[in-house]
């Protein structure tokens, strides 16, 4: 498995995972416009097939944002999310940034626990964060 930076031509291969993955996925056009305002956008390929992505990017000066991580159900448990993490937080590292943040549905629990072993803590609960008014839970990760 390789993490390489995201090409226009995976968008096909990451709205399907994206679609797959998520009840309120980002439509194409938002993707393509986060990609295009220069946001870190990373992928996972094996035997040349993408089989999940990050999207991340600095959003204030020492504070990073990670807005979606998503791996092929088929390819889930085989470290690739771990590794795109690791491979993002490395970057963020690169750009001196000490403080990570993102959102996740209170609801999934795999990908809360997923981010507890990689480090994360819940910072707090945001009432109706999504479309469908469920509660996100907020997790933090300091990189001192």
């Amino acid at each position: 498995m390789i993490i390489r930076e995201f090409k226009r031509q995976d968008i096909k291969r990451v709205l399907e995972i994206e679609n797959a993955s998520f009840k309120d996925p980002y439509p194409p056009k938002i993707l393509l416009d986060i990609y295009n305002l220069g946001a870190g956008f990373l992928v996972a390929q094996q035997d040349n097939i993408v089989v999940g992505y990050i999207i991340f990017w600095i959003r204030f000066e020492e504070e990073g944002h990670i807005i979606s991580i998503a791996v092929d159900d088929e390819y889930r448990r085989n470290n690739v999310g771990s590794q795109l993490v690791k491979t993002a937080l490395k970057i963020f590292k690169r750009y001196n940034i000490t403080h990570i943040k993102l959102e996740v549905r209170v609801s999934n629990g795999s990908a809360i626990q997923f981010y507890y072993e990689m480090g994360f803590n819940k910072k707090e609960i945001l009432k109706k964060y999504y479309e469908d008014f469920e509660d996100a839970v907020l997790m933090e990760m300091d990189l001192n």
